[in-house]
C-alpha cells in the first residue's frame, strides 16, 4: 500500500514489489495472477482494517452525531498521498474494464460504509437528534459528497486540505441534518 501510496501504481512493478516483501515476482503474480488482483485484495485487506475500526467508533457509547463525527473523520483522508484513498483512486480508475468479479468486490466494500453510515442515520432519527430523512437516500449523498472532497484531498488540489473539507462537511451536517 505505501508504495503505491508512494510510487501510483503505474511505476510499481512487480519485481521492485517483490524485492520490498521479499519474494520473488513470479510467487507474487501465483498468489495474485495480476497486478489489478494484487491492487483489489490489497484494498480488501485496508477496507478490513477499517472496517474492523469503523465497528469500533460507531459501537461507542455517545450520541449519534458524535458518532457520525467520528465516520467522517474516519472516511476523509489524512491528506496528500493518503495511502488508502491513492489504494482507492487506483481500484476506481481501473474498475472501468474491470470483471464482474471485481466490480462486486469493490461494491461489497461500499456497500460495508453505506450501510453502516444508514444504520447510524436511522438511530440518530429515531432519537431525535436528526431530521426525519430517508436514510438510504441522505447516505447515498453524504457518501457522495465524502468522496469528492476526499479525492481533492487525496490528490492535493490546492486550497482543498483535510481540516477545510471537515468544515464544509460539518456545515452540511448541522444545515441539512440537525433537529432544530
Amino acid at each position: 500500500m505505501g508504495m503505491i501510496a508512494e510510487r501510483g501504481l503505474e511505476k510499481l512493478t512487480m519485481a521492485a514489489l517483490g524485492r520490498e516483501v521479499g519474494m520473488s515476482s513470479g510467487h507474487l503474480l501465483y498468489y495474485f495472477r495480476s497486478k489489478d488482483e494484487l491492487l483489489l485484495r490489497t484494498l480488501e485487506w485496508s477496507e478490513g482494517r477499517l472496517g474492523a475500526e469503523r465497528g469500533r467508533l460507531l459501537a461507542r457509547p455517545g450520541t449519534a452525531r458524535e458518532r457520525l463525527d467520528a465516520y467522517v473523520d474516519l472516511y476523509v483522508p489524512d491528506g496528500h498521498r493518503d495511502p488508502h484513498w491513492t489504494l482507492w483512486l487506483e481500484v476506481w480508475n481501473r474498475s472501468q474494464n474491470a470483471a464482474d468479479d471485481a466490480r462486486d468486490r469493490q461494491a461489497a466494500i461500499e456497500g460495508a460504509w453505506h450501510r453502516d453510515l444508514v444504520a447510524l442515520l436511522a438511530e440518530g432519527i429515531s432519537r431525535g437528534e436528526f431530521r426525519p430523512v430517508d436514510p438510504d437516500r441522505y447516505a447515498a449523498r453524504l457518501r457522495a459528497l465524502l468522496d469528492g472532497f476526499s479525492i481533492h484531498v487525496a490528490i492535493g488540489l490546492r486550497g482543498t486540505d483535510r481540516a477545510q473539507v471537515l468544515a464544509h462537511v460539518r456545515e452540511f451536517l448541522e444545515q441539512t441534518l440537525l433537529a432544530s
